[in-house]
This record gives structure tokens, C-alpha cells and sequence, in this order.
């Protein structure tokens, strides 16, 4: 068994990359309320030293440096030349993870941890899963929902047909943003169905409410539904002023499973109910996405989530686009040609 410690840095000490709560109050969200943040679950690992930090906002560069004896840089380039690292977050926002993950592959960085969601264009994704294939390295994307003891406890009961043969899902959330909050929905869909994503159709929210990460963002929720390899319809009710709790739900021949995302309630046809409560025990998302960094970087154990999940995820969400640019008409994926280009301005 190692003893090893390893070397870990982050890029982006914003709202979840730092733990920043001035962040936070700009984006009007409490740091006390996520499933973790890079600094914490860095932080918290009793082998993993966090060493380094990289922002562009002096600011949040003194506030790190308050809080973590580290190397601060404003540069990320040279965070990356003058650090050795074994870990590095990607905690910026989408439209520079690419050019990021892709230097720190080149770099040897052997584990990236990398914000959700993966990229604004298809592309991208995929030339960030490319790079790290070829350098050895482990992609992590943080959908929180992987690493929920109770989410991978229903992938399990749905797979030995707990809640019968599935018929039917739903998934709905306040707020809109399918890009930066429907990435959690659409990719936990993946996760607990374990099915691929056959084709779209959708209609986009033009209501034109204004992007809390600021003007040069432009992630618009919507309506639509989703077609599963196995011929499951799943719908979609996510508007950009809906107030609706988020929730995914799960219809079987036996019962339904509805998740909120930390807990899961069962309601069976023959009347019986049960519910699981929160599991976290003090210990997020991230801490135990970190855990399993940490047992990848030790022996080469089998990490849980492929990052070619993600890339499935953003491509669900560019075809929710291309489906409304042709007035809801059924897209098929994977997708092919101009559409493989749209770009989702999500943060």
C-alpha cells in the first residue's frame, strides 16, 4: 500500500475553484450550500498538498492566499511551467477548459479535474478526452451526481430491475441553463438509465433572462424530450423563470424512483414506499471524487465515470439547439455536420 503524497493545483479560484464566497454573492449562491469545492476536497485529502493557485482576479488571488500557504500565480501558463503537479482543477469558466485540459495533458499533469460542463462545443470535448487518452492522463468532470453514494445505489437497483422494466423518465429544474445546470440532469439521466441518448427534440426559452455569470454568457433553458436507445421518452421541464423543484423521476412496471438529487423516495404501484436519506456523512461529492483520483494515481484502480460521458452530455445539450433552430424537429445523435459546431455560451 503507498504512502505517496501528491502535488495538486488549482485553475480558477472563483466560487467553486477557491471556495470564494465573494464569488459566490456575485453569482447570488452560498459556497455552505454545494456537494463540495475544488479548495475543500483538495484541501480536505490527508496525501494530497495543495501547493499552487492560479487567477486572473487579484483579488481572489489575495483571498487564496489568506486562506492556503501556496504558490499564487496570474498566469495559469506559468503555474503550470514552474509547478510540478500530479493534479491539477480546471475550475474556470467553460469556454477556456479545452485549451486548459489539452495543456495540461502536454504538460504530464496526471490527473485533471475539470469543471462541468466539459467544453461549449462538441469539438472541444472531444479534443480534450483525446488529449488525455494519449498522455495517460485521468479526466475527471465534476457531475457531483457520479460520485452520490445514492445515485450509484439507484444506477444498481435500476439495473437488477428494482423498479421493474423502465417505461418512462422526467427531468425538471428551476433556474433553466441547460448548459451549466442541465449538464447535472441530462448526465445523471446517463448514469442511472446506463443508456445512450438516440435523438432530441426541443424548444429553447427565449425569455432572454440574464446570465448570472455575466452578459457574455448566453445558456437559455427550455422544454423538450429525449429519446433512449431503448426507445424510453424521457421529458424535459426546465424554463428559464420555472419554479419547479429539481428533481429527476424514473417510471418502472414496478414502482417510481424520484431523486432530488442528494436523497431518493420509491413509490411503488402495489402501494409500499420507501425512502433513502442523505448518505453524505460530511463527505461531498468532491471529497470522494478526489478519494478515487487519489486510488487511480496510486495503483491505476478503475475510475468510475469516463469522461466520453460528459462529451455525450454536451452533445445532448447542442442538439436540444440544433433541434430548436429547426422548430422542435427530431435530432438525431450523434450529430453530424454544422451541427457539430454550434457553440452553447454557457460559464
Amino acid at each position: 500500500m503507498t504512502n505517496a503524497t501528491y502535488r495538486a493545483g488549482i485553475i480558477g479560484l472563483g466560487f467553486i475553484g477557491g471556495a470564494d464566497q465573494v464569488s459566490g454573492d456575485a453569482l447570488g449562491q452560498h459556497v455552505s450550500g454545494l456537494d463540495g469545492t475544488h479548495f475543500d476536497a483538495l484541501s480536505n485529502h490527508p496525501r494530497v498538498n495543495l501547493v499552487a493557485g492560479s487567477s486572473r482576479n487579484a483579488g481572489r488571488r489575495e483571498r487564496f492566499a489568506q486562506r492556503m500557504d501556496a504558490a499564487i500565480y496570474a498566469d495559469w501558463k506559468a503555474m503550470l511551467a514552474q509547478e510540478t503537479l500530479d493534479i491539477v482543477s480546471v475550475a474556470t469558466y467553460a469556454p477556456v477548459h479545452a485549451e486548459i485540459t489539452v495543456a495540461c495533458a502536454e504538460q504530464g499533469i496526471r490527473a485533471i479535474y475539470c469543471e462541468k460542463p466539459i467544453a461549449t462545443r462538441l469539438p472541444d470535448a472531444e479534443q480534450m478526452v483525446k488529449a488525455c487518452d494519449e498522455a495517460g492522463a485521468l479526466l475527471v468532470l465534476n457531475h457531483q451526481r457520479r460520485f452520490n453514494l445514492n445515485h450509484r445505489s439507484l444506477r444498481d437497483f435500476i439495473a437488477a430491475d428494482g423498479l421493474g422494466e423502465l417505461t418512462s423518465a422526467s427531468l425538471q429544474w428551476g433556474s433553466g441553463r441547460l448548459g451549466n445546470v442541465g449538464t447535472h440532469m441530462i448526465d445523471a439521466l446517463l448514469m442511472l438509465t446506463g443508456q445512450k441518448i438516440q435523438a432530441v427534440s426541443a424548444t429553447l426559452d427565449l425569455a432572454g433572462k440574464p446570465d448570472c455569470r455575466g452578459p457574455e454568457f448566453r445558456d437559455p433553458g427550455g422544454w423538450g424530450v429525449i429519446r433512449l436507445e431503448g426507445g424510453i421518452v424521457v421529458t424535459v421541464d426546465a424554463g428559464d423563470y420555472a419554479k419547479v423543484p429539481g428533481r429527476i423521476i424514473l417510471n418502472g412496471t414496478e414502482g417510481r424512483a424520484i431523486s432530488d438529487g442528494s436523497s431518493v423516495t420509491f413509490e411503488y404501484w402495489d402501494g409500499r414506499g420507501e425512502h433513502w436519506g442523505s448518505t453524505s456523512n460530511g463527505v461531498t461529492g468532491m471529497d470522494r471524487a478526489v478519494t478515487e483520483i487519489v486510488a487511480w494515481l496510486d495503483d491505476g484502480t478503475e475510475f468510475p465515470y469516463a469522461a466520453s460521458g460528459a462529451v455525450d452530455t454536451m452533445e445532448t445539450i447542442v442538439g436540444f439547439h440544433a433541434s430548436h433552430g429547426r422548430n422542435a424537429a427530431w435530432t438525431e445523435l450523434p450529430l453530424s455536420g454544422s451541427d457539430r459546431e454550434r457553440e452553447v455560451l454557457c460559464g
